[in-house]
């Protein structure tokens, strides 16, 4: 089973011997609100060898795992968003190579999650939260629960520092808030001074600048879209999970070279796709 890429799809990594159904049905949502295709992406990992009769039936019978979850994914989202296209690709390659190429044009990448420990979910072999996350050439969203749609009234949470990735986040959460008609809360974290007895000022002056310069000019162009204010103590990671508990995704840029092989992705990032129980949009500056 084939298919091609077109720019602008939303693009969803489906993994054959894990859970992909929230990834499909949180990206045939995404591509519904957006008018976007839904690229469905299978990886199958090259031969290792091939001379060996043994590699060669491993391979024939990833082939044809990856082409019955796929048929499957299909049939889900056409079940959920019967008018969303649909454009299913059996890749030959590993699976963050292969991804991280698919996102080149493409709208978003959308990956589950298995909701692991740190070190069980990053540094596994099948493992591509990280990867993908850290050198996608699109936003990211990684689905590790189904949005939480309970609250009355829906709201997306955008993490504010004031760094030119932050920036770009909080474009996209009015963006996407706009699509969704919901409101975005921006959120920025205080930490006091390490040695610090004093509460510290919870007026936040600086931090309230930060979050009515970030979203400066905003609301003009997304006049609908509702904007909420919030600085809360804590570390970022913490801060931000928090906020997200009810919400429909939090958004983050991405940010700083962590220690994951160089890859270009922060520390508030890892820290959300372990901790987390919304999906989070992670998006790359430029």
């Amino acid at each position: 089973m084939t298919g091609t890429s077109d720019p602008r799809d939303i693009v969803v990594g489906v993994d054959p011997v894990r859970n992909w159904r929230l990834a499909v049905a949180w990206g045939a949502d995404e591509a519904r609100h957006r008018g976007r295709r839904l690229r469905l992406v299978v990886a199958v990992p090259p031969r290792q060898s091939t001379r060996r009769a043994a590699e060669a039936l491993r391979h024939t019978a990833r082939t044809r795992a990856a082409d019955d979850a796929l048929r499957q994914a299909v049939e889900l989202a056409r079940a959920r968003q019967p008018e969303v296209d649909t454009a299913p690709l059996v890749a030959d390659g590993p699976a963050a190579a292969v991804l991280v190429e698919q996102s080149r044009g493409a709208e978003m990448v959308v990956l589950g999650s298995r909701h692991l420990g740190g070190i069980e979910e990053f540094l596994s072999a099948g493992s591509l939260a990280v990867p993908v996350t850290a050198q996608a050439h699109c936003p990211v969203a990684v689905v590790g629960e189904a949005e939480h749609t309970t609250q009355d009234s829906p709201y997306l949470v955008v993490g504010v520092d004031g760094s030119a990735t932050s920036r770009a986040a909080v474009e996209f959460a009015f963006e996407e808030a706009d699509l969704r008609g919901c409101l975005v809360r921006a959120v920025a974290a205080w930490q006091p001074p390490a040695f610090s007895l004093e509460p510290g000022d919870t007026l936040f002056p600086a931090e309230r600048r930060l979050l009515a310069e970030a979203t400066s000019g905003l609301s003009d162009r997304y006049p609908d879209v509702p904007v909420h204010h919030d600085v809360q103590i804590g570390s970022p990671v913490e801060v931000l999970a928090r906020a997200g508990e009810h919400a429909l995704a939090v958004v983050v840029g991405r940010r700083g070279r962590g220690g994951y092989s160089g890859m270009r992705v922060g520390s508030v990032v890892r820290g959300l796709l372990h901790r987390a129980t919304s999906p989070v949009i992670t998006v790359p500056g430029g």
